[in-house]
C-alpha cells in the first residue's frame, strides 16, 4: 500500500523514468532507481493492533531516543517518549490512543537533526492534542534536518480511533508524545518501535477505575 501522500511524486517520477529512455538507458536505469526509493519511501503498510486495550501504541516507526517525565500547558505532568523516524523506516503517523481532536498548532522553526534534545524545542514542528477517556494526549511531528514536509490532515473535533492514520512526515524525523502521568512505560532507549503495533505503555489500572 502507498501513501496518498506520495502518489503524486510518484507519478511525476514514474513520468520522468519514462522520458529518460528516450534519451539514454544510463539515464533510464538512474531514473529507474529514484522511482523505487520514492515507493519505498512512501510505503504504508497495514498494522495489525496489539489486544491489550489498556496499551498505548506508538505513533511513529524509529528508535525511542527519550523517555521522560514532562509538561506541557495542554497535558500538564506527563511521561513523554520521543521517536527519531531514519529515512530508512516507514513515515506514517497513527494515533497512539481513540480520542477526539481538541488542539493543534504549527510552529515554524530551524532544521536541527531531529535526534538533538533541542530540536524538540526548536525545529519546525506540529502539536496536536488529542481528549481521550484517560487523559489528555499530545502529539509533536518534529522536522529534521531532511524532513521537508510535516503532513497533518486532522480538524478539531475529529473522532479518531486508536492506531488510525493522521498524517507523516517526508524524510523522516522525530515524534514526541505526551502520555498521561498514569500511564507506566513499556519501552527504553535504543529501542525500536513501529506505529501502530509497538506498545509504547499500559495505564495502570488502580488509576483509570
Amino acid at each position: 500500500m502507498i501513501a496518498r501522500d506520495g502518489w503524486p511524486t510518484i507519478i511525476f517520477a514514474a513520468l520522468l523514468t519514462g522520458a529518460s529512455f528516450m534519451i539514454s538507458p544510463w539515464m533510464a536505469g538512474i531514473m529507474g532507481g529514484v522511482l523505487a526509493s520514492m515507493v519505498w519511501f512512501y510505503r504504508d503498510p497495514e498494522r495489525i493492533l496489539p489486544e491489550e486495550k489498556e496499551g498505548w501504541v506508538s505513533p511513529a516507526d524509529g528508535k525511542v531516543v527519550e523517555v521522560e517525565e514532562a509538561f506541557h500547558p495542554y497535558t500538564g505532568s506527563a511521561l513523554k517518549i520521543g521517536i527519531f523516524m531514519s529515512p530508512l523506516d516507514v513515515h506514517i503517523n497513527r494515533v497512539p490512543q481513540k480520542g477526539t481532536v481538541e488542539y493543534l498548532e504549527y510552529v515554524p522553526g530551524k532544521k536541527w537533526m531531529a535526534f538533538a534534545p533541542k530540536a524538540s524545542e526548536e525545529n519546525e514542528r506540529m502539536y496536536i492534542g488529542l481528549h481521550t477517556d484517560r487523559g489528555p494526549v499530545l502529539l509533536v511531528q518534529i522536522a529534521g534536518f531532511l524532513a521537508r514536509r510535516i503532513v497533518c490532515r486532522l480538524e478539531k473535533g475529529q473522532y479518531l480511533d486508536r492506531g488510525e492514520r493522521f498524517g507523516m512526515i517526508k524524510l523522516g524525523s522525530k515524534v514526541d508524545v505526551y502520555l498521561p502521568k498514569s500511564v507506566k512505560s513499556s519501552v527504553y532507549i535504543g529501542q525500536k518501535v513501529k506505529a501502530g503495533k509497538s506498545v509504547l505503555g499500559v495505564t495502570a489500572k488502580n488509576e483509570n477505575d
